[in-house]
């Protein structure tokens, strides 16, 4: 019976460490979206001229397509972080649609 309990909360603690896993694999591909960097907080900076009444911004996360797999595959991203360096590669899914 002891055993039965241990293997029972054994396998509750690796379910519920794989879900925390993917739960922070998300938060950071989110924050890299949005233009924040996970590693370093660092956001996009926005300048305003007035002389010519501009407004400029400048990325902190840039991204790069490694590779792209077709109509129904996933792309590979890069995100790269210009202030601390930080580089991170994600795959997510194909939005477009390929009609032939």
């Amino acid at each position: 019976m002891q055993t039965l309990i241990f293997l029972l909360l054994t396998f509750l603690i690796v379910v519920f460490s794989i879900l925390l896993y993917y739960k922070n694999k998300h938060s950071r591909v989110d924050k890299l979206n949005k233009g924040i960097c996970p590693a370093c907080g660092d956001k996009a900076k926005t300048f305003y001229d007035e002389k010519t009444k501009t407004t400029f911004k400048v990325e902190i996360i840039t991204t790069r397509v490694l590779k792209n797999h077709g109509c129904s595959g996933v792309i590979d991203i890069e995100y790269s972080c210009k202030t601390c360096g930080l580089k991170e590669v994600y795959s997510q899914s194909s939005l477009s649609n390929c009609s032939m």
